[in-house]
């Protein structure tokens, strides 16, 4: 599908409700769905950004590895994002703003599409939104290497192609997960952002 084309036909579709839980439930984790975690007081926002530009005649979109690190995200695949602060007018703010940080994408150059819906991560206690954008070029990218440790720039053919879906047994800090997970370019996409994908894909339809 020509880019443009994509962009007016996932502009109609995100006008129409969400799936939602019911799209986020296929990539959900078993351990996510025994344990039934909820939201807190001390539950903080967040935003991602899911940004689709042309390239060699397709639709794209980057995904980042997060390095290795101590913490409860490290060495997983994601869209660029993280936590609101408070000079951010808004979430959709929030997300640019992180895209612009972490792989150095022109924020002022993106056009909003929309957005799904609100996802809670249990394991860092955050609400994330992730926000839908365009850009009608293809970036540079200038990751940075305290956040990033690479981007993978990812078509819209291959999120679609069902071949890469798949589950498995993931050691997390020393807690074994049962998870459905994405198989993009050898790299298991899986928790949240996998959730993500899974209502993305369900909205294009």
């Amino acid at each position: 599908m020509p880019f443009n084309d994509f962009i007016n036909h996932l502009q109609l579709q995100l006008r129409q409700p969400l799936p939602g839980p019911e799209a986020h439930l296929k990539m959900a984790s078993a351990t996510r769905l025994r344990l039934k975690t909820q939201p807190n007081e001390k539950t903080r926002r967040s935003a991602v950004l899911i940004l689709f530009y042309p390239y060699r005649d397709q639709v794209f979109a980057p995904l980042i590895l997060r390095p290795k690190y101590d913490g409860v995200h490290a060495g997983q695949m994601a869209f660029p994002g993280g936590r609101y602060e408070k000079t951010d007018e808004d979430l959709i703010r929030t997300a640019l703003r992180e895209a612009q940080e972490e792989i150095g994408i022109k924020a002022s150059d993106v056009q909003i599409l929309g957005q799904l819906t609100e996802l809670f991560i249990p394991p860092s206690n955050f609400f994330v939104l992730p926000v839908i954008g365009k850009l009608s070029y293809r970036p540079d990218f200038y990751p940075d290497p305290r956040e990033v440790e690479a981007v993978l720039e990812v078509s819209l053919n291959e999120m679609m192609d069902e071949t890469i879906v798949g589950s498995t047994l993931l050691d997390v800090r020393g807690v074994s997960i049962d998870a459905p997970f994405y198989d993009i370019q050898g790299h298991q996409v899986w928790g949240a952002t996998a959730m993500m994908i899974s209502e993305l894909l369900t909205v294009i339809g």
